[in-house]
């Protein structure tokens, strides 16, 4: 059976993303004072910093009267709701109700819901529950010798999980992406390679492939490809052009409901010192556009983790593992929350 376009709130696919960090924003488009509406896995959400900057990730909802948060506004640290001023402090308290000031405020804390934020790299990451997986790793960030250039976000109308799988995915690379990397009149066998699996995630061994506008610079490359997964919506790959030469790219993708999804991304390079940041962006706003049409034609639109709905060979072996991975990580969450569910008692 084809899955829908729309959650299914009990499919492994939603119960492997819902504890998991994603990208929602980045750092710059959350500025004090205001409030900003984004979507999670179908829920809507507003952003704002507190009083000491912290970064906030709420249901964008008042408790009030049902009103979004996202239409007010932050002052002295706390959000205030659009519709009647009420104001909620950084811990979810309401602090302030104008209609009645002389009043002890109502307690909030059944009718606030207060999800998990942080931020790294630039960006703004949130999960709806508890994460179970740590903040994914970009091991260039912090090395000075390598330029990092942010690239989109580009939104796709398709699938988070799909995005990243296609990501993962050298074999497309001559007909998608066709004399930028691969030849479609002459497209090369793709050798065997390894998937390893470990706490942080997957890796593969390296991928070579032979590639005519291989990077930024637009020269005939032979590319050595290795990919990381740290997160179902995270990935990661480190591109050897040459001896030195490295061009990595560091993807994630927002799963804002079943069939829609924005792709952010940080590339990071040690070499071409002379390219401007408009060469760079060119190379990557093609790819991730030329990526874009065919994650949307894809049926169905969530990614199937059933191995028997679709086709598979050798060479889709990392989309294979991963698509594994994503069942695996569904099918603990999912155990979690049944031996958290209360029994059921029965009166005879």
């Amino acid at each position: 059976m084809l899955y829908a376009g729309k959650w299914d709130r009990n499919g492994l696919d939603y119960q492997a993303l819902k504890n998991q960090w994603h990208v929602v924003a980045r750092s710059e488009d959350v500025v004090a004072g205001q409030a900003k509406a984004i979507r999670l896995l179908g829920e809507d959400l507003v952003l704002w910093r507190d009083g000491k900057g912290r970064i906030q990730a709420w249901k964008d909802y008042c408790g009030h009267r049902g009103a979004k948060l996202s239409l007010g506004c932050v002052k002295d640290g706390e959000i205030e709701c659009p519709y009647h001023g009420w104001r909620f402090n950084a811990g979810g308290k309401c602090t302030r109700v104008p209609a009645h000031p002389d009043q002890a405020a109502p307690a909030s804390n059944r009718l606030i819901f207060r999800h998990h934020a942080e931020e790294r790299y630039g960006l703004i990451w949130c999960s709806l529950l508890k994460p179970t997986r740590p903040l994914p790793e970009f091991p260039q960030w912090e090395d000075g010798s390598f330029r990092k250039v942010f690239a989109g976000p580009y939104f796709y109308k398709g699938n988070a999980l799909r995005s990243v799988e296609n990501f993962l995915d050298a074999s497309h690379f001559p007909f998608v992406h066709a004399h930028l990397n691969g030849d479609p009149e002459a497209p090369e066998p793709l050798k065997d390679y390894q998937v390893f699996k470990d706490e942080r995630g997957l890796h593969t061994s390296e991928i070579t492939v032979f590639q005519p506008y291989g990077d930024h610079r637009g020269i005939p490359v032979t590319s050595r490809y290795t990919y990381w997964v740290f997160n179902p919506t995270t990935a990661y790959f480190v591109k050897k052009t040459g001896e030195t030469e490295r061009f990595c790219t560091f993807l994630n993708a927002t799963p804002v409901d079943a069939d829609e999804c924005i792709i952010w991304l940080i590339v990071a390079i040690n070499f071409g010192e002379n390219l401007t940041e408009e060469q760079i962006l060119f190379r990557q706003d093609k790819v991730f556009e030329q990526d874009r049409l065919i994650v949307e034609s894809q049926r169905p639109a969530r990614l199937p983790l059933d191995m028997h709905q679709e086709m598979h060979v050798r060479s889709d072996k990392l989309g294979i593992e991963y698509r594994g991975w994503i069942k695996e990580l569904g099918m603990e969450t999912q155990a979690q929350r049944e031996s958290a569910a209360p029994a059921t008692v029965v009166l005879s």
